[in-house]
Parts: C-alpha cells; structure tokens; sequence
C-alpha cells in the first residue's frame, strides 16, 4: 500500500515538473565601432526617424548623431546647454559621491540612457542625478519637472540604493506622454511616469517592478559565476518593452504596464563564442539597445578598455530579428 502510495506521488511530481525552454539565440549580423565620441562610453542608443543618436556617460554637454554609411561609424557632435538641474529626492550622500567622482573620471550628469518620440525630441536620463533632460530639435534642452514621489516610492521599494546603480534606461512612448526608467542592480526596477499638466506624475504606483538577486552567467563566459540581476537600457517597440539584462547576456520582451516578462532572447554566443570579442572585465559591459522589424542594435560601454583583439573603440552589434518576429509567441 505504501509503495503503491509512493508510486502514485513519484508520478503526480513527475506530471508537474516543467522543462524550463531553453533561451533562443540572436543572431549576430555585423559589428560597427565607433570613432569621434570624445569621452568614449557609449551608454546608450536611440532611433530617431531615420538616424541614430548616442550619448557619453562622460560627456554633460553634448550628444550624437551617428554616420552609419560605413562599416566604422562616426559620431556627429550636438552641443547642448544644459540648465541647472533640478532637485530630484536623491539623498545627499549619492549626490556628494556622484559630485566627487566627476572630479576624477568626468561626466557629473551621467548621463545613461537616450530615446525620442514621434517629434524628433530627444530624452537623457541622468543617472548622477535620477533627472530627465529634454533635447527638442530646436530650441534650448530642459529638465522635466518629474515628481519627487519618484525617487521616494523607488527607495521606499529597494531601488535607488547604491552610488553608480541608479537609473540605467529611459523609453518614450511615440506620442511623448509616457516614459519608462530602469533602475540599474540592487535591487533593480522598472518604473513609468506620464505627462501631466504640470508635471510628470506617477500613474498609479510609480514602481512596475523591484527584484534584487542573482542569476548565472552564460556558459561562455569565462569562469561563469552568479552576478546581481541587472538592467541596463531600454527599448520601446510595437508597444512592448525591451529590457537589456546585460549580466544575463539576454534582451528580454516585457509588458509594459505590469513589466511581467513574455519572452527572452540570449544574444551571449555572438558576443562571447568569438574569444576576440571578449572583454577583460567579469562583468557584462552592454548598456545601449534599439528594438526594430528586422533587427536589434545592441552597443558597448567599455571605458577606452581594449577588448582582446585591441579594439579600444566602443562597438554597436547588429543581430538579426528571432525566428517569427519580436512578437512571437515561446
């Protein structure tokens, strides 16, 4: 009896035991370095109609426009002048740390993260102050009045915490009214704000989603071990949005209203198979990424640090587009 009964329980577990799928592989197209980024550390990526724009986490005063003609790419100077930014909620500690780094490796914005709407106009994140610039395609840049329940409900839920682990992404819906922000590792989140009247407001709880904990690196990855989840761009496509999980070396498709997670893809093989793509640090170094029919862009920020063939130069990887499209169903 109690072996039938043991029997019974070994087959109901088995029943419910799930394979987890295995995650698909991108397939990588071409890679375009980048010349002419005066502070280098390219962190983010955006498409504006037909052109594509950058930033420098070094660079306060300027961004870019990209020259894709060739195979290396050349990065077009827009000078910007940037207004005092606003007080955002940040406690004094981050903002000190933030202050005396700039000091030392430059960029006081940090800026992390470029989108656009519709319009043409242009948003930055800024990281060293949890700020959203605004580049319009005339006219002078200016901060969004962004409400301070923001950054209180962010560190009320675990985000927000640490020096260097603020805001790591930004995405613009097309009509300009509505706006993510990922909060970069420990814990790591995502965020949305809406235009108001006067300001921008939280729609509801301002926090989609706050997880902390670890996850694998990839095989390939030399002496793969656990490292804190992360996020580190953004991307906004057919009303979806994608988020770059750089540690994991996968961009994973997301709801954004509920930030729940539908589908993922790994894009590790392209980067991490071909040992002269490799790069020194232990740690993922992807924070750019633009989500389109065909394909997806995804850029290094490797702070002028050789890869193993030499290349000092940041790098944009194009991958081609999953079997079925971005919308497929696992």
């Amino acid at each position: 009896m109690r072996l039938g009964f043991a029997l019974a329980c070994g087959l109901l577990l088995t029943s419910l035991t799930v394979v987890a799928e295995p995650v698909p592989e991108l397939r990588l197209l071409s890679e375009h370095p980048v010349e002419g980024m005066r502070g280098g550390n390219l962190s983010g990526l955006a498409r504006c109609g037909t052109e594509l724009w950058t930033e420098s986490d070094r660079d306060d005063d300027q961004i870019y426009r990209l020259d894709t003609s060739e195979t290396v790419w050349q990065a077009e100077t827009l000078h910007i002048d940037v207004p005092t930014v606003p007080e955002s909620g940040l406690p004094w500690g981050l903002k000190s740390r933030v202050w005396g780094a700039s000091f030392v490796r430059g960029g006081d914005l940090d800026f992390e993260g470029i989108t656009c709407d519709a319009a043409g106009n242009r948003y930055l994140v800024s990281e060293g102050h949890a700020a959203v610039l605004q580049v319009p395609p005339t006219g002078p840049a200016t901060w969004l009045k962004i409400t301070p329940m923001l950054v209180r409900e962010a560190r009320a839920r675990g985000l927000l915490q640490h020096f260097n682990a603020i805001f790591e992404g930004i995405a613009v819906n097309p009509a300009g009214d509505q706006i993510w922000l990922a909060a970069e590792r420990q814990g790591r989140g995502l965020l949305m704000i809406k235009r108001k009247q006067t300001v921008w407001d939280c729609d509801g709880a301002c926090v989609l989603l706050s997880e902390a904990g670890q996850e694998m690196q990839p095989p390939d990855f030399p002496h793969a071990k656990l490292v804190a989840r992360d996020f580190s761009d953004l991307s906004l496509y057919n009303g979806k949005l994608f988020t770059l999980e750089r540690n994991a070396y996968q961009i994973c498709r997301r709801d954004p209203q509920t930030a729940e997670v539908e589908r993922c893809w790994s894009y590790a093989t392209g980067l991490l198979k071909d040992k002269n793509r490799r790069y020194p640090q232990n740690y993922g170094l992807e924070e750019a990424l633009v989500i389109e029919d065909d394909g997806a862009f995804i850029g290094v920020d490797n702070n002028f640090g050789p890869r193993n063939d030499g290349e000092v130069r940041p790098v944009v990887w194009r991958f081609a587009a999953p079997e079925g499209g971005w919308s497929a169903k696992p």
